[in-house]
Parts: structure tokens; sequence; C-alpha cells
């Protein structure tokens, strides 16, 4: 069940959201039936809090150890392309690979490297074009929303 995506059933909406409520008031503990306490540890806290409150949007939730080995379907699903284009990535050299077999296999820790870099090179490029379009007076001829104020 560790590698396979984990949903919120209806009965235990109710359940999540106190727990997301609790989550916010600060680092819990674990209390065993037998009254035992132990305080969870910053790194669980984090991210138990991030479950609990994907849990409650209704966002499913996957755990997947750093050294596992995906599939090329898996890894595609997981950076939200398909299968062909995952296969140019990996042809490209943009992404490393090895093969199992025939079978092409991506390690997650390569896959969040790439997805890293790719997010950081998008986030340049829009950065890139707000600035060109600031620079060429675009916002200038922009009106100000409604609700908004002149800096």
């Amino acid at each position: 069940m560790l590698h396979e995506p984990v949903t919120l059933p209806e009965a235990e909406e109710l359940r999540i959201r106190d727990l997301n409520r609790m989550l916010q008031l600060g680092s819990p503990a674990l209390v065993s039936a037998d009254g035992e306490r132990v305080e969870l540890p910053d790194t669980v806290f984090r991210l138990l809090k991030d479950i609990a409150r994907n849990m409650q949007l209704g966002r499913a939730i996957v755990l997947i150890p750093e050294n596992r080995q995906l599939t090329t379907q898996r890894a595609a699903d997981l950076l939200g392309v398909s299968r062909p284009y995952l296969i140019k990535l990996l042809e490209a050299g943009d992404l490393p690979f090895h093969k199992a077999g025939s079978h092409r296999r991506v390690y997650l820790k390569d896959l969040i490297a790439y997805q890293k870099r790719r997010d950081a090179e998008r986030k340049a490029a829009l950065n890139r074009i707000a600035k060109e379009a600031f620079e060429s007076g675009l916002y200038d001829r922009t009106g100000i929303p409604e609700g908004g104020e002149d800096e």
C-alpha cells in the first residue's frame, strides 16, 4: 500500500478535519494505549501535517522511498506528463534512467531532481518575461484592478 495512492474515505472526513485542526495547534505527541507519550520529531510532524492537509483537500497521497525504481508510466504520472513524452526526455538525456532487462527504470531521486530543475527553469522564464514586459512599459498601460492599490 506504500506505493499506491491513498484517498480519504468519506466516512473519515470529519476525523481528518479534526486531525488537521489539531496539527495546526503545534507539535503533537503520540500516546500509547498504556499512556506512554512520545513527542513527534519535527520532520514527522511536518510530513503528517502535509498529509492531513492534502487529504482534507481531497488529494490522494503516495509515499515512495527515495531509492525506489519507477516504471516509465509511474514516472510520467508523477511528473504529470504522458509516457511517450517521458521516453523522449529519457532518450534525450534530460532525465537519467537505467534498464532492467529491456525495461527502462527511473530512480525517484532522479525524477525529483529533474522536477526541481524544470520548475526552477520555468520560474526563471516567467520572471524574465514579466521583467521584459515591465521594462517595455506594458504594465503602465494596465489599469489597477478593482480593490488594488498603486504603490
